[in-house]
């Protein structure tokens, strides 16, 4: 029987992408020219000497180049269980499992810990990944608005009865938003209400606490922390992600998480760059203040303004805009400046909050940023012409975390 043209799976997509296009939500690949805003390589290792002597020396002595298959079968090695061992250490966790990418961590973990009679609370504005893994799980799900810890408390106590296991997931430091979870409050939740916690570390990593170590390994109570996850590809200028929980679940994941089980593993040298930009992440200190006093003095140009962007100290700024054609215009004006940003529109975020989202790194002087709020602010005085309601940080609590 012939299938009408128009209802062919090739003008479905060609509908859709015209769709894009219309709403000025089409987008496409390029390099970043200018100073970069859209990276989240906050310490700057990516261009580190002493991270690509290191390895260009793990290269030279390493056996091979190629895993040759899944950890299961010929990709393990000494390299991925030394660093592992040496991870789960620095992040004062138990055990360690090493995934290709944050993105196969998080979706690894939670559609195997988690079963569909569980229930599941989860920040609306968690990552995709997060988001993804909830749905792979067929776990119950509870959405709960944004940091809003009494809606969690809420439905914590409304589902104390409901068979199964209860869990919470939350990033650190949110991806699009820049602000921090509250993850002392979450907790205290989790033990009034025999709950257990996933955190995604991704962008306090290297960053945050002690030596770089990030917002988990420093509260003083992690017992209902289930696991923790930590993506290599930003801070630490590498690639991957380590699920940190205890040597229990650790075997769990090795048994039970399909990203892991069916995924070629990754060379072993990437073990010794990560062990590399491990060391140099605890010397930091000094990147991470400058990253710190950046961070506050761009937002407080920003804020002294008119513009609304988050509170805080994190290196990520998102400038609230409005509509998708506000912030593709703004976002070109600071490319002809010589700043590389991107619009983020939907359905990265909800309708009506298309934003900039500055990501600063340590390689950005303060000289860089007096610039760049200039830039800002000539490249929006079309906004404060005509204020209009979508300046307002108001996000809709469902958009993102509706799974």
């Amino acid at each position: 029987m012939a299938v009408s043209p128009d209802n062919s799976l090739r003008a479905r997509i060609d509908a859709e992408l015209h769709a894009l296009r219309e709403a000025s939500q089409l987008r496409s690949l390029d390099i970043p020219r200018g100073i970069n805003l859209c990276s989240n390589d906050y310490l700057g290792l990516a261009s580190d000497p002493r991270l690509k002597q290191a390895v260009l020396d793990a290269l030279a002595s390493s056996a091979r180049i190629a895993s040759g298959g899944s950890r299961l079968l010929s990709g393990n090695s000494r390299e991925w269980e030394a660093i592992e061992s040496e991870f789960a250490h620095f992040v004062a966790a138990e055990s360690a499992l090493y995934f290709s990418s944050g993105y196969a961590a998080n979706i690894g973990l939670l559609s195997s810990v988690l079963q569909p009679n569980d229930v599941v609370f989860s920040d609306a504005l968690n990552h995709a990944s997060l988001i993804d893994g909830i749905r792979l799980s067929r776990a119950r799900k509870i959405i709960y608005p944004h940091r809003d810890l009494q809606f969690l408390e809420r439905a914590l106590h409304e589902n104390a009865n409901a068979p199964g296991a209860k869990l919470i997931v939350t990033e650190s430091i949110f991806s699009m938003e820049g602000d921090l979870a509250p993850l002392d409050e979450i907790l205290h939740l989790a033990h009034r209400h025999s709950a257990e916690v996933i955190v995604d570390e991704a962008h306090a990593l290297g960053v945050r606490g002690h030596e770089g170590r990030g917002i988990v390994a420093s509260l003083p109570d992690r017992s209902r922390i289930l696991a923790a996850v930590y993506p290599c590809g930003k801070a630490l200028a590498s690639c991957g992600a380590f699920v940190c929980c205890s040597a229990a679940i650790k075997d769990y994941l090795v048994n039970h998480a399909r990203s892991f089980i069916f995924s070629t593993a990754n060379p072993p040298y990437i073990a010794d760059q990560v062990r590399a930009a491990l060391a140099l992440v605890r010397a930091a200190d000094d990147r991470r203040a400058h990253l710190r006093q950046i961070s506050a003095s761009l937002r407080a140009a920003l804020t002294a303004a008119g513009l609304r962007c988050s509170s805080g100290d994190t290196p990520i700024i998102p400038l609230i805009l409005g509509s998708n054609e506000s912030a593709l215009r703004v976002a070109a004006d600071l490319q002809s400046a010589g700043f590389a940003a991107k619009a983020i529109r939907p359905p990265t975020v909800p309708p009506g909050t298309a934003r900039l989202r500055l990501s600063l790194t340590s390689e950005i002087s303060h000289e860089d940023v007096h610039r760049l709020a200039q830039a800002i602010i000539a490249a929006t005085s079309f906004l404060r012409d005509a204020p209009s309601p979508s300046l307002a940080h108001a996000v809709h609590p469902l958009a993102r975390g509706s799974v």
